[in-house]
This record gives C-alpha cells, sequence and structure tokens, in this order.
C-alpha cells in the first residue's frame, strides 16, 4: 500500500470490538462508464432521429399535421389551464427538487443540475439558430413547420437536461410528477402550434445527452460501499472478522479485500460493484460484433448475473477437482455492490514469474488443471498470467473464473488451449509450450486447437505479445505440425469479418457515390451506342495487349523457363480474382502459386513476384515524372494550364513526406515494403545476368505501360475527345496508383473517379472523360471478367494454381 493514502474505517461490532478497515481513501465522485455510453447511445439517437426524419418525411407531416388536429379539438379552457399548469410545473418541480435535495445537504446534485441546465440553453439556442441560417432546408422545414417555432424548445431542453443530471428518474415521485409536467406543457404548445413533433423529439434527446455529457464530465457521488459494508455484509454470512485490508484490484477492476477471520484464518473477498459492470463495454460490444456466435459473450450484465455465473463457475471447478480457491459463500451489499468470500491461499501470478521459473514440471501442471476442467466441459476463457497463479509449493491454481462458460462445446476448449500454448510460447517458447501440452492433452488435442491460434481469438494482452513477435504462432503450428505431420485441419473462421473488410466497404460506397455522381451525367446506352468502333477496336487490341505484356514482364524475373501462352493465362486469371481482391493483391498472390505450381521454391517465387512489383513501381515513378515533364514542355492546348498535374504531384510529395515523418506510418510502411521485397536484391543479380532476362523484365515493364496508355487514349478518342498522349499518360499512372492503394477490389471506384478528374483536369470535357473512362474499365477490367475465370479453372484442372 506504499504510495497510496489510507484511511482507517473503525467499526462497532456488537460484542467484538472496533476492526479496523484498511484501504485507499475512496474518491467522492466518480465518473461512471455508463454514463458515458449514455451519451454515446443518445447522439447516435440523435442521429439517427435526423436520418429517419429525413427519409420519411411525408409520414413526419403526416403525423403533425394529426397532432396539430387533435390537440386543436382540445377547449380553450383546458388548453389555456394545461398551458399554465405546464408552464409554471416545468419550472416548479426542479425548484422543489432542489430545495429538498438541499434540505438533505445534497447542494453538489443541484449544482450537477444548474450546469446541465446552463449548457442545455446555451446548447439549443446555438444549435436551433444554426439550423435555420445554414441547415438543410427539409429539416428546417420539419422542426420549424414554416413557423416563427423554435428548432429546439429552449425551455424543455434545460429542463429535461436538469432532471436527468440530478437522476431524477431514480425517485418515482419526482420522476412522475416531472413526466406530468413536461406533457402539459407539450400539450399547451402544441395546442398553441408552438412545437412541431420533430422539435419535440430532438429537443427531449438533446437535453438527454448534454443531461449524461454533465454527468460524466463531472462526475457522480460515488456510491460504492466502503470496506465497512463489506464487513457488515460477511457478518451476515456468519464470519467472524477482526482485521480488513484492500489489496490490489483484479485484473477486471474489482475491488479485492484480505479479511482476518477470529483463530488466524483469512479469506479473500472480492466485490463487484455495479458501476463498473459497464466499463469496457465498447470494446466487448465490438468483440461481440466482430466474432461469430459461438465466440462471443454478452457485452453487458446485471450485477445479479454477475454474481451468479462466477458463484455457479467455481462451485463447478470445485466439484470437478480444479484447484481454485474454494468460493465461501456470496451475499448482496447494499444495492449497488455485491461479495464473494473465497479460502485464502498464498499464492502469487505466474506473470511475477522470472522466464527461467518456467520449468518443466510448472508447465506440466498448469496443462493438467486445463485438462481437468475440460474432462468436466469447463472453459476457463481467460488462461493468462494474471489467472494462473502458484503457491510456495509450485502447486497451480486457476482464478479470475468469472468469464467462464459451463458445459462449454468443443471450440471454447479449443480455444483455451490456443490461448494457454500462445501465452506460454511467450514466456518459454514455441517448442517447450507444445511439448508440455503434448505431454498431458496428447497430440490429436492439440491439433485440434491449431486453427484456432488465431490473433483475434486470444487476449489483449497475449494477442499485442503476438502481434509484437509475429513469428510466434506460426511456430506453435510448426510444432505441433512436427509433432503429427499427417494431421488434417479444418479451418475455422472466428470472426464475421476483418476490419480491413469494414474498411473496404465504406471505401467502396465512397467511391460508388463519387462513381455514381459521375454517372448520373452519362447515359449508359448513349456511351456504348455512339462510340466510334475503330477506336474502340483499338482499345482492345490495347487492353488485350496488356496480358501479353504483363506475363512477359514475369518471366523476365524468374530465371526458369516458362511457357509464354500459359503464362497469359495466369494474367487473365489474375483479371478475374481482382473482382475479390485490391487490385495490388490478387495478382501478386496468383502469379506466387502460378511460379510454386512450376516448380519455383516458394522463397524464389516470393522473392520473383516481389521484384517486379519493385521494378515495376520504379518504373511506374520514372515514367510519371517523365511524361509529367514533357506535359509541361509542350504547352499542349489540351492540358493549359499544366499546374494542375504540378499540384497533383506536389501532394503526393507532400503526402510521402508525411508518411516518412510521423513514426508509426513510417514503421508501418517500411515493415510492408521490407515484407515485400526482402530477398529481391539476389533475384535481381540473377536476372541482370542474362541480357534476354534484362530485355524482357524491362520491355515488359514498359509494354504494360503503354498497353493501358493506347487503350485509354483511344476511348477519349473514341468519343471525340482530344488529349495529348502525354497528358493522357500521367492521368493513367496517377490514377492507376491510386487503384492499386485503394482497398476495394480492382481499384474499384477509386480508379474511375481518379481517371475521370484527371481527364477532366487535362481539358477533356466532363461528359466525355467519364464516358471515355466507364470504356476503359469495360476494355480492361470488366470484358476480361469472363475470359479470366474460364483461364482460372482452367489452369486449376491443369493444377497449375
Amino acid at each position: 500500500m506504499r504510495g497510496i493514502k489510507e484511511q482507517d474505517i473503525t467499526l462497532d461490532t456488537p460484542g467484538q470490538g472496533a476492526v479496523l478497515v484498511v484501504e485507499p481513501l475512496l474518491p467522492q465522485r466518480i465518473r461512471r462508464p455508463s454514463d458515458a455510453l449514455r451519451f454515446l447511445l443518445t447522439l447516435l439517437g440523435l442521429a439517427a432521429v435526423i436520418l429517419m426524419a429525413l427519409a420519411l418525411q411525408r409520414t413526419l407531416n403526416g403525423l403533425e399535421t394529426d397532432v396539430q388536429a387533435g390537440t386543436g379539438r382540445a377547449p380553450e379552457v383546458l388548453s389555456a389551464a394545461a398551458g399554465l399548469l405546464g408552464g409554471v410545473a416545468v419550472l416548479i418541480v426542479p425548484v422543489a427538487f432542489a430545495v429538498e435535495r438541499v434540505f438533505h445537504r445534497d447542494g453538489m446534485r443541484v449544482t450537477q443540475g444548474l450546469i446541465a441546465a446552463i449548457l442545455a440553453l446555451l446548447v439549443s439556442y446555438v444549435l436551433g439558430e444554426s439550423l435555420i441560417h445554414s441547415g438543410p432546408a427539409d429539416l428546417v422545414q420539419l422542426l420549424t413547420g414554416g413557423r416563427e417555432v423554435e428548432p429546439l424548445n429552449t425551455v424543455l431542453t434545460p429542463a429535461i437536461a436538469y432532471a436527468t443530471a440530478v437522476r431524477m428518474g431514480r425517485r418515482p415521485h419526482w420522476r412522475a410528477l416531472m413526466w406530468v409536467a413536461l406533457a402539459l406543457d407539450v400539450f399547451a404548445l402544441f395546442t398553441a402550434t408552438k412545437v412541431t413533433a420533430l422539435g419535440v423529439i430532438m429537443t427531449y434527446v438533446v437535453g438527454l445527452a448534454v443531461g449524461f455529457g454533465t454527468l460524466y464530465g463531472i462526475g457522480s457521488a460515488n456510491t460504492r460501499p466502503p470496506g465497512s459494508a463489506v464487513l457488515a455484509a460477511l457478518r451476515r454470512l456468519g464470519f467472524a472478522p477482526v482485521s480488513a485490508r484492500r489489496v490490489e484490484d483484479d485484473s477486471s477492476g474489482s475491488r479485492r479485500y484480505l479479511v482476518g477471520l477470529v483463530g488466524d484464518q483469512r479469506i479473500d473477498v472480492t466485490v463487484l460493484d455495479r458501476d463498473r459492470q459497464v466499463a469496457g463495454v465498447l470494446y466487448r460490444l465490438w468483440r461481440r460484433f466482430l466474432l461469430n456466435n459461438e465466440t462471443r459473450r454478452r457485452a453487458i450484465r446485471s450485477l445479479r448475473a454477475e454474481l451468479e455465473r462466477e458463484a455457479l463457475m467455481a462451485y463447478a471447478a470445485q466439484a470437478a477437482g480444479v484447484r481454485l480457491p474454494r468460493l465461501l459463500g456470496t451475499s448482496e451489499v447494499g444495492t449497488e455492490a455485491a461479495l464473494l468470500a473465497y479460502e485464502h491461499v498464498d499464492t502469487r501470478p505466474v506473470s511475477d514469474l522470472q522466464d527461467e521459473d518456467f520449468d518443466d514440471e510448472l508447465l506440466e501442471r498448469m496443462w493438467e488443471q486445463v485438462r481437468l476442467l475440460h474432462a468436466h466441459r469447463l472453459a476457463h476463457r481467460h488462461l493468462t498470467g494474471e489467472s494462473i497463479h502458484v503457491d510456495t509449493q509450485r502447486n497451480v491454481y486457476l482464478v479470475d473464473a468469472r468469464s467462464g462458460e459451463i458445459a462449454a462445446g468443443d471450440l471454447l476448449l479449443r480455444l483455451d488451449i490456443a490461448q494457454l500454448l500462445a501465452y506460454l510460447g511467450t514466456r518459454v517458447g514455441a517448442e517447450r509450450s507444445v511439448g508440455a501440452a503434448a505431454k498431458v492433452l496428447g497430440e490429436n488435442t492439440l491439433a485440434g486447437a491449431m486453427p484456432l491460434l488465431q490473433r483475434i481469438a486470444l487476449s489483449r494482452d497475449t494477442r499485442t505479445a503476438a502481434r509484437r513477435d509475429r513469428k510466434l504462432l506460426p511456430a506453435i503450428r510448426e510444432q505441433i505440425v512436427a509433432l503429427k505431420p499427417q494431421v488434417e485441419v479444418e479451418e475455422v473462421r472466428l470472426e464475421r469479418f476483418r476490419p480491413r473488410t469494414l474498411v473496404t466497404i465504406i471505401v467502396s460506397a465512397l467511391g460508388a457515390y463519387l462513381l455514381l455522381t459521375q454517372l448520373s451525367r452519362v447515359n449508359l446506352i448513349t456511351v456504348l451506342t455512339t462510340a466510334n468502333w475503330a477506336w474502340s477496336g483499338v482499345a482492345l487490341v490495347a487492353g488485350a495487349l496488356s496480358y501479353v505484356a504483363a506475363a512477359i514482364l514475369l518471366r523476365g524475373f524468374v530465371p526458369e523457363p516458362l511457357p509464354l501462352g500459359r503464362t497469359v493465362l495466369a494474367q487473365l486469371a489474375a483479371s478475374f480474382v481482382k473482382l475479390v481482391a485490391p487490385a495490388a493483391v490478387g495478382g501478386v498472390a496468383l502469379n506466387t502459386r502460378y511460379l510454386q505450381k512450376r516448380g519455383v521454391p516458394p522463397a524464389a517465387a516470393v522473392t520473383s513476384v516481389g521484384a517486379s512489383q519493385l521494378i515495376g513501381l520504379a518504373m511506374h515513378i520514372m515514367l510519371l515524372l517523365l511524361f509529367g515533364y514533357l506535359t509541361g514542355t509542350q504547352a499542349a492546348p489540351s492540358l493549359t494550364p499544366s499546374r494542375g498535374l504540378l499540384v497533383v504531384l506536389l501532394g503526393v510529395a507532400v503526402l510521402f513526406l508525411i508518411v516518412l515523418a510521423v513514426g508509426p506510418l513510417r514503421r508501418l510502411l517500411t515493415t510492408r515494403l521490407r515484407a515485400m521485397f526482402s530477398g529481391v536484391i539476389p533475384r535481381l543479380l540473377d536476372v541482370v545476368q542474362s541480357p534476354k532476362k534484362m530485355v524482357e523484365a524491362v520491355g515488359g515493364t514498359l509494354l504494360l505501360t503503354l498497353s493501358f496508355v493506347i487503350c485509354l487514349q483511344a476511348c477519349v478518342q473514341a468519343f471525340g475527345g482530344e488529349a495529348s498522349f502525354t497528358a493522357v499518360a500521367v492521368v493513367f499512372l496517377a490514377g492507376n496508383a491510386i487503384g492499386s492503394a485503394a482497398p476495394t477490389p480492382g481499384g474499384l471506384g477509386a480508379v474511375e473517379y481518379a481517371l475521370s478528374l484527371g481527364l477532366q483536369v487535362a481539358g477533356v470535357p466532363g461528359p466525355i472523360a467519364t464516358s471515355a473512362v466507364l470504356l476503359f474499365r469495360l476494355m480492361t477490367f470488366w470484358l476480361p471478367v469472363l475470359p479470366g475465370w474460364a483461364s482460372f479453372a482452367y489452369l486449376q484442372r491443369q493444377n497449375a494454381l
């Protein structure tokens, strides 16, 4: 407890004297994660309300008309009475609540409510004025009904924020009074046509958001029961505590106490606080959204559910013979917490051990406890260095079983094994981790866990360690395969989707939006029927020539002989793969696979494709600079002025410098490039020694670029556009770079928008530029898909892929 302020809480225990509880000073105010969650949810609700209102304008207008008609039929006496009572009550109820709280010496709560009300008044006024002067016309119409009406009522919003910030909802009588006051005031406002339906809804949601935001920003009164209340609950369980000391919290943030009993006995007490049940909920929600149904856990549990889950798991583990501190009792501690009392065992977590302390006997004892758990279909689900303890005799104990599952399925049991294999691998290496597990669990059990050796399946700390040591999980798999070489393992997909997939979806949607914006100016039927077929034929031939060029390029970087025809088919097959993979990924993977099937060793295949990518990148940059220079010196009327392209090139250079200047981005770039081009230099030396290979490599690279440039130039000419060859070359090279960087399949969306914008900068009219780009993509992306699929299927039948 060094370095922490402590307080001694004196308890007057009947018949036992005073007991001192040594614990850190409990903070008077805490920021509750639940308030932050509610604040975020109200913001999302506000956005959802606005979007639904804009999408359902007619329905909302109809609702508005019905409400106005219904309230307008009310007798004038009733409307006047409601207006008077509602307007007064909305002010009187908060004041009365404040007086009541002041008499109970709870002035801080009142202060918090006043701060929320002032903030809500400012927010509602500023937001309303902003909407009126610069908001979308449709939204303003829905909020005001075309009348002199406040979009957000500056009286109701502060009242709702005040009621939220003082937690009036937890006092049933006051809550009922406040709802009656709000209902009367809203009724009166509707009869006087001073509000709209959407305005009332947004007023309520904004008031909630300000209230919850104030609660989290300022903090709430700490209602966690102190150590004295914990000891009182223990007495109700029949214990006779004589001392208590708070020790380090467990991995989930729950409080822990070491309590001394009569007779020199000690127990460990874990306190579950209600306000901690929402801690980390955003991470758990993300995992629940990301993972499949079998592996995910509930993001939020009630205090009672959490207590029952941990107690049930503890009793089940004891019945299974697993070494786990014996659960002696459970109890609620008031309304805000619950406790679990465990038998005290002098242990320490294995995370505190040095790596050399992990001898083979200790490793086998760990796996033996896991074997006992799994024999009774119990999954621990958190086998980390903090949840595995050892005593002075080096006996292993499993703690923190709150995350466990009873009657667990095979998948959860295998996840346990994968997690412990990975954790022990970080401490003693893959070989010893797998060897100890094989002695206890058997080779077949380890083989079943092998497909679950994925970073996403591991705990957060172990996942971080595996990310730092990228060789860890592959090394563990290799050790398992070495034990059982003939193992056949079915792949297990734990993720519903990868974060990269989500990024791809977002980028694809953005690309589709930008593309549709361009397409709205072009009739696709007109594009196909008005194109000059002679130039279209030139574009088709140039597009077909690009596959021959790609095959020649690949042959140039492979010292081993490659048949030209089959290599061309492989490049056609790559055009089919682009439909499901980013442009820079699909072709690389397919060519690597093709070379391996041709007998090229895997390492040599990877370096050959890497060498072709590296030289292609270098040539791409050189050609971009060359054509950019030529474009600027030709003074061609089709690209006047050329400073637009200069701005683009400077922008790319600035972006590159930013990447180099920011450490994480620079490390990410260098790591990716090192992984892609490691071993490339020796491969390039092999190519340089052969003049024929040099001609194929350089010639194929140039021919590939020229084929695409000619194709795009022909597409521009097909619609009567005019642009110099050098300008079209710059546009293609820049657009192709963007397409390769985009995470969408084949650069879809990004390439179209970049090429169309580039052609317009080059002086081509917008409709012609869009038509030319669509024809270009038809020739180079869509038309090759069918022959690409046929080539892919043929090469697979021939065992060439």
